[in-house]
Order: C-alpha cells, then sequence, then structure tokens
C-alpha cells in the first residue's frame, strides 16, 4: 500500500504536470482560434461588469442570429476578475484567461484526486490524478471562454465537500464536525449554480440523499447556504425582468432545442440547422418581444409538443440517453477528424474500467454517494435538455476517472 505522505506528493506532481500540459496547449497552440457566441456573450458581460454598466451586454457585439439572453452571472464575475473586462473586445482567447483558467485545472486535478481518495484510498486517488493531468478534454477546457472549466471545479469541490460532511453527521458525536462542510458545500452549490444553472439537478437529489439517510440537520444547513448564494440574484432578476427568474432565462430554448419534432436527440442548434431555421421562424411569430420574454414561450411550445406526441417524446429521450453515453452524435461532426479522436478515444478507453469501478465503489464500504449524485444530475441535464460534449466533460468525465481508477488501482479496504 503506497504511503500517504507519498501519494500527496505524487499527486502534486500531477497537479504540476497537468499545469504545464494546459498551459502549453492554451499559450502555444489555441492561438489566434476564432470564438463562439457564447465565448463572446460571456467576454462582452466582463467588460459591463469591469465599465460599471452592471450585468448588461456590451453593445460592440454584434451577435449575428444568435439571441442574447439573460446568463447566469457567475462565469463573467470570474472573468471580470481576472481582468478580462479591461480588455477591448478580442478576436481570440485572452492570454490572462488561458493561465487563470489552467491554474484552475490543475486544482481540478487534486479534486479529482481528493474524490479517489475519498472513496477507494491513495493508490486510487494518485491514479486518478495522472489520468487527470494528461486526459484531453480537460487539458484543452481551459483555453477557451468557456464555464467548463469553472463550473467544474466548484461542482466537484462541493460534492466532496458535502460527501466528508455526511460522513462526519453519521455517527454519534460527529454532528458539530458537519457543520463547516456542510455550509461550505452549501455555498458552493450555491456558486456553482450561478455559474452554471445545471447544478439545479443536483440539489434535489442531494436533499433526498440526505432525508433518507436521517440526516435531516445537513439538508437544512446544505438548503440554507445555497439559498443564501443564489436568492439575492433571483431577487435581482425579479427586479429586472418582472417574472421569476431562478438564475438564467436561457433554459427555454435549450429546452425547446432538446424536444423539437426536428431534434435528433444530441447536439445544439448549431448541430442542427433544421432546428436553427424553426427556431428563427418562432422568432419571426412573435414579433417585438426580446429574448427573456420569449423564454417562457419556448418552454410552453416545448411542452405542447411533447403533451401531443408522448410516445415520440419517449423515443427521443431514449435517443438522449444513448448519445449521453456514446459520442458519435451530430455536434462532433463540427469538428475536424482530429479533436474528434481525441475527444472521443480516452473517453471510449477509461468508459469500461469506470463503470467497473463505479460497480465496485457502490458496494464498497466507502461509497461516494455524494460526487455520483452530481454524475446523476449531470445525466439528468442531457435527457431534460440535450447531450452534448460540453455538458459531459465537467461532470461525467471527471467522475469515470474516478471509476477507472479504482477499477485499475484499488486499494484493499475498498474492495
Amino acid at each position: 500500500m503506497i504511503a500517504a505522505r507519498s501519494a500527496r506528493r505524487l499527486i502534486l506532481a500531477a497537479a504540476l504536470l497537468g499545469l504545464a500540459l494546459r498551459l502549453a496547449f492554451g499559450l502555444l497552440y489555441w492561438v489566434d482560434k476564432p470564438m463562439t457566441h457564447d465565448e463572446r456573450e460571456y467576454l462582452s458581460l466582463s467588460r459591463s461588469l469591469t465599465q460599471g454598466r452592471g450585468f448588461v451586454h456590451d453593445d460592440a457585439e454584434d451577435p449575428g442570429t444568435g439571441q442574447r439572453f439573460g446568463r447566469a452571472p457567475g462565469y463573467p464575475v470570474f472573468l471580470a476578475l481576472i481582468g478580462a473586462g479591461t480588455l477591448p473586445p478580442p478576436d481570440a482567447t485572452p492570454p490572462g484567461v488561458k493561465i487563470a483558467q489552467s491554474g484552475l485545472g490543475a486544482l481540478l486535478v487534486g479534486l479529482i484526486a481528493g474524490i479517489a481518495w475519498l472513496a477507494a484510498g491513495p493508490h486510487a486517488a494518485v491514479a486518478a490524478a495522472l489520468v487527470a493531468a494528461v486526459y484531453p478534454s480537460l487539458v484543452w477546457t481551459p483555453a477557451q471562454v468557456l464555464s467548463e472549466t469553472l463550473y467544474s471545479v466548484v461542482a466537484l469541490a462541493a460534492a466532496l465537500l458535502l460527501q466528508i460532511a455526511a460522513d462526519r453527521s453519521s455517527g454519534a458525536g460527529t454532528r458539530r464536525g458537519a457543520l463547516v462542510p456542510g455550509v461550505g458545500a452549501g455555498l458552493l452549490v450555491g456558486t456553482a449554480v450561478l455559474v452554471r444553472p445545471a447544478m439545479l439537478f443536483f440539489v434535489p437529489l442531494a436533499v433526498l440523499w440526505l432525508v433518507a439517510t436521517r440526516r435531516r440537520a445537513l439538508t437544512i444547513v446544505l438548503l440554507t447556504a445555497t439559498l443564501a448564494i443564489v436568492a439575492p440574484w433571483t431577487a435581482r432578476n425579479y427586479r429586472v425582468h418582472g417574472r421569476f427568474v431562478l438564475v438564467a432565462s436561457e433554459g427555454g430554448v435549450t429546452f425547446w432545442t432538446g424536444n423539437h419534432p426536428l431534434a435528433r436527440g444530441e447536439g445544439d442548434l448549431a448541430a442542427n440547422p433544421l432546428i436553427k431555421q424553426a427556431e428563427l421562424e418562432f422568432r419571426r411569430r412573435h414579433p417585438g418581444l426580446t429574448p427573456d420574454e420569449l423564454e417562457p414561450l419556448y418552454y410552453r411550445d416545448a411542452l405542447r409538443h411533447i403533451a401531443a406526441s408522448p410516445v415520440w417524446w419517449l423515443g427521443l429521450t431514449a435517443r438522449k440517453a444513448f448519445y449521453t453515453v456514446v459520442p458519435i452524435g451530430p455536434s462532433y461532426a463540427l469538428h475536424s477528424l482530429r479533436y474528434r479522436l481525441a475527444s472521443t478515444l480516452p473517453y471510449l478507453l477509461i468508459l469500461p474500467w469506470a463503470v467497473a469501478g463505479i460497480r465496485r465503489l457502490w458496494r464498497g464500504p466507502r461509497r461516494p454517494a455524494a460526487p455520483f449524485l452530481l454524475g446523476a444530475s449531470a445525466v439528468l441535464v442531457c435527457l431534460v435538455f440535450f447531450p452534448q460534449e460540453r455538458f459531459r466533460i465537467p461532470i461525467i468525465d471527471p467522475l469515470l476517472i474516478v471509476g477507472a481508477a479504482a477499477a485499475l488501482r484499488p486499494d484493499p479496504q475498498s474492495s
């Protein structure tokens, strides 16, 4: 069995390796690459925040045929804090963003190792850290102005702290020791919700688990701390939009895209040109409405389709489940063959080991229920909206790495 001190040194070395690879990719290879609509919107919001104009879009950016919905505030605030908002509209990812997110990527390596250690011991932690350090999708994500890396760090840290709090609250005399990690978990859950509202799917799953395992006090702590972070932003939304918007107003079009009669079960509007044309027609049928005002109409239209054809919708959901696991949907065809191979081959390589390892962990004495529920919430997001690589990478891939590490390098006490 590997000594704890040696394991920590190896994990630190893996994190430093991960940092070097992310910096090298971002600063030496991912140079002068055009940015997507989402990337430009995030930078636009960060500029407005930096200039003191509030959470509004910068009119210097032309959205083209895209729409400017109300975004979650967490990632634009992060960009403003690291100085990205002081720059004029760039043509490519600013180097400062790449450097800051590479640091987050190195921290993510440590978090993945921490979850593996908690569940399966130091051997699995070292293996998970080494895989996470070189895993291609996690290496290149920090080079883009997208919320994946920040969200992955905050969400996985929340799940890890919640698991620690739950473990401490399960024994007599340890409830007080669960308070600090419980509060920390709730604050991080709320922060993750403000980075990506997909984290909302984790909250009811965590509450059901805590209630079922008779950790009611921890449930209250988690919900209170989460609401303390999210509620002020929800109140701001009500003041701005004149209606209840929990976090962001972009959910309607995403739900509509994933549940449209033309939906193929995977990919956003960019990967489905026919749905893009239908979306433009939908907007023409509602002239004069802002994107925020259109959000409830998107939900209403999608729910009408589902109610009219429930059997079709069940089949669509089955296709979503397939594409959540098998990375061959239409959105992958938008990328080069080299990108597809670098993205899918490592994922498919660790998948069978991850399934075996997760089964072993679930049956073991240190079941990481909170991280597993976070993974389940990410799957639910794919089923309710639609699966896409960007939805998979932040949560599902790191947890697959944990599972694969437990299968490849299990500790005696975890078997």
